[in-house]
């Protein structure tokens, strides 16, 4: 640049000239005019030819407020109309939806996807749903959190009401059958059936109903605790007395052999030592049980949209222990007494007692099953039937025919026709 380029631009900065449109026209330091631009939109004519329109104006000289101006009434956009366009292809995600874009698309297109199964989005065009806590769950919308129901067989639900009256009404069977034999106690039927046993069976049977109350309700961790140890002992007394009804039936057989010595064995003494001996290794199993690792209550989330309120048997081992006694003690009486069941008639109950064990060890064993397949309340309903159905089997199978006998057929209780029948039992 010469020596006469600059000062000339030196002069030009310094020009600043008013005019008649309340405009200045200036340069800026290095010699530019200021900046004015037209704002054109390219629109067909009526002849059908492109022409730039004049919509607006960027200008920096024009005074504050009116260096950017447009109107926005002059444009004819791409579609024909005066609307502005929208920018995006696709329309806004509503909450419960996230913004997926589509391949080979611009980002603004994209898809509106549902959000999968435990998750949320409370946002408009949400690009990702989150997981809800684990206590709480979707609503139906997916657009907020709400708490998870708490879930347990309770007494004002219909299935934990129902079974609860199937409990109550099963307990009074026991007991009238057990006035029944009291009213007819001097009767032959009953004094072959030694009365003392069958009244001590009575009343664990009513108390094996009762025993179900305990699953049903909150699971505390008192009723945690109580519920199987309960269950376990007062099936225990059950069947205990049923094998030794079983084993008095041997023995009263063998006793009666001339030159025997086994008279002691067919005792009621006898009877009330094994019940005693076999109630208390139960008993032993119970208190171990309790006090290495009791159940306690718990939460499970397993099922996703309920919190499950739950007992833990606090040992598997433990319980399929307690569980397993019994069945021993079942299968014992069951195997006694089926091979004892072609015994001269006079001591046939054998057969009252082997169909009473195969239904006892049938419902159980069905049990195991069915309760692995189940959840939540689902899993103590199926046990809480199990007691039911167990112990309905025992008392049908086991005093049925002799309350057949004292209410309607009482031709049949004589001593005389026992000693013929199918029904009886001399001195058991």
């Amino acid at each position: 640049m010469t020596p006469e380029d600059e000062q000339l631009l030196h002069y030009m900065k310094r020009v600043r000239l008013a005019l008649s449109n309340e405009r200045e026209l200036f340069f800026d330091e290095n010699g530019d005019p200021p900046a004015v631009y037209d704002i054109v939109n390219w629109q067909l004519s009526q002849e059908g030819a492109l022409q730039q329109v004049k919509v607006g104006s960027y200008d920096v000289t024009a005074p504050e407020g009116h260096v950017f101006t447009i109107n926005s009434s002059a444009f004819i956009w791409v579609t024909g109309n005066l609307q502005v366009p929208d920018s995006a292809c696709s329309e806004s995600c509503n909450p419960g939806f996230r913004k997926a874009s589509m391949e080979g698309l611009p980002v603004c297109c994209f898809q509106c996807i549902a959000c999968p199964q435990g998750k949320i989005s409370n946002q408009t065009d949400s690009l990702d749903c989150f997981m809800c806590q684990r206590d709480m769950w979707p609503n139906h919308e997916k657009t907020k959190c709400l708490q998870k129901p708490l879930d347990y067989l309770s007494y004002e639900d219909s299935l934990g009401t129902t079974l609860m009256i199937a409990s109550i009404v099963s307990s009074l069977i026991p007991s009238l059958i057990f006035m029944l034999f009291i009213r007819h106690k001097n009767s032959p039927l009953v004094k072959a059936n030694n009365l003392s046993l069958s009244c001590l069976l009575l009343i664990f049977l009513s108390l094996c109903f009762l025993c179900s109350l305990a699953f049903i309700g909150y699971p505390s961790s008192d009723k945690c605790k109580l519920r199987q140890i309960a269950f376990g002992l007062v099936f225990t007394l059950c069947i205990s007395c049923i094998l030794a009804k079983t084993f008095l039936v041997v023995f009263v057989f063998m006793a009666s052999r001339p030159g025997t010595s086994l008279t002691k064995w067919a005792s009621p003494q006898m009877s009330y030592f094994i019940i005693f001996n076999c109630f208390l290794i139960q008993l032993i199993i119970c208190i171990t049980w309790l006090s290495l690792t009791p159940p306690f209550p718990q939460y499970s989330f397993q099922v996703q949209s309920i919190i499950i309120a739950e007992c833990n048997e606090g040992s598997a081992f433990a319980f399929w222990t307690m569980l397993g006694y019994l069945f021993l003690l079942a299968t014992i009486s069951f195997v006694v007494a089926f091979l004892a069941r072609r015994l001269p008639d006079t001591f046939n109950e054998a057969q009252f007692i082997t169909f009473s064990m195969m239904a006892f060890l049938s419902v159980w064993i069905s049990y195991i099953p069915a309760s692995l397949s189940a959840q939540g309340k689902y899993t103590v309903a199926m046990e809480i039937f199990a007691i039911l159905a167990s112990s309905w089997a025992l008392i049908l199978c086991m005093f049925l025919p002799k309350c057949f006998i004292l209410l309607f057929r009482p031709d049949k209780n004589t001593r005389q026709y026992l000693m013929k029948s199918k029904f009886g039992l001399k001195n058991v």
